[in-house]
């Protein structure tokens, strides 16, 4: 009997030894765990992308003015009855100019 107690005993601490220190125990179930959660959050944004991505179809699919608006920002396209204004940022290394009008020239002499 002795025996039989002792032979469970070390098939008892062997089991607890490969469910709480090997590698393929308790802690490569928080892993999985882990890992479950992170990949749940990035479904979840990327379901969200594809919402909003799915929305914009829809928009462009049915109506001229996300099209219109999508020209516009994207590829810098203008209406025909509007007039394109550009206005660039005054440069640091560039002093401001001045621009003055022509001196008038000076005046004929008559010939000798």
């Amino acid at each position: 009997m002795k025996w039989l107690i002792v032979a469970l005993l070390a098939v008892f601490l062997a089991i607890q030894y490969r469910l709480w220190v090997s590698p393929d125990g308790v802690s490569e179930v928080v892993r999985l765990r882990e890992a479950v959660a992170a990949q749940s959050d990035e479904n979840a944004r990327l379901k969200q992308r594809n919402e909003q991505l799915g929305a914009e179809v829809r928009d462009l699919k049915q109506g001229f003015t996300a099209l219109e608006e999508r020209a516009r920002s994207d590829l810098g396209l203008i209406s025909r009855n509007e007039t394109y204004y550009q206005v660039a940022p005054k440069s640091e290394a560039q002093p401001e100019t001045i621009i003055t009008p022509p001196a008038e020239p000076p005046a004929r002499t008559a010939a000798r």
